[in-house]
């Protein structure tokens, strides 16, 4: 029963504690980073692009062995998840070589399943129903941390979309400006033609 209830503080601490990660990326570069995973363990890599340029960015992931699992280019969010195969060091990597110019900023988290062990006491009777109540530990833990990446992501959608238009409202403020300018420089120009017309009238 005390193991149980270490798996149930273990697995809501972990929930609790995981952390999305901000990296930027040079115009013209790529970052690439490793995870350490255990064979039959599930590997689940989510990114959104939160600044620049036109918000997208080129994907890879690949395996212990060098093989692309994989590999998606000009994205602006995505969500990938496979079951390890092999135990070994997996490399997933952030490019950004289509922009000469504009760095980017992409928000990432990479999570790793629990691989099951079968215990000692799994399988008995007067355990089924611990064993039922660790599952279900173990799927509320996920269902935790999928809530708040989600949330996390909004989070960055939101920005991004204020970003969008703030930008598009000083645009158009500056538009409004310009059209009032020119609308007042017509008057003007009007005022002064029709003013040396009668002048000419008038003299002649």
């Amino acid at each position: 029963m005390v193991y149980h209830q270490y798996s149930i503080l273990l697995a809501l601490s972990l929930a609790l504690l995981s952390n999305a990660y901000f990296i930027n990326i040079d115009a013209s570069s790529e970052e690439c980073f490793f995870e350490e995973v255990v064979k039959d363990t599930s590997l689940t890599l989510t990114f959104e692009v939160a600044e620049g340029g036109f918000l997208d960015i080129d994907v890879n992931v690949m395996g212990p062995h060098g093989e692309s699992l994989w590999s998606k280019e000009r994205e602006s969010n995505g969500k990938f998840t496979i079951k390890a195969n092999a135990d070994g060091a997996y490399k997933y990597c952030f490019g950004n070589k289509m922009s000469s110019m504009t760095p980017k900023m992409v928000m990432f988290t990479m999570e790793t399943g629990e691989k099951h062990v079968i215990l000692e006491d799994e399988g008995k009777d007067g355990d089924e129903s611990h064993n039922k109540l660790a599952q279900a530990v173990r799927s509320l833990s996920e269902a935790l941390l999928g809530v708040k990446h989600e949330q996390e992501f909004m989070e960055v959608r939101e920005r991004v979309h204020r970003s969008i238009n703030d930008n598009t409202n000083s645009r158009v403020v500056l538009w409004a400006f310009f059209e009032a300018l020119v609308l007042v420089a017509m008057v003007l120009g009007q005022i002064y033609y029709l003013k040396r017309f009668f002048e000419v009238r008038r003299v002649i």
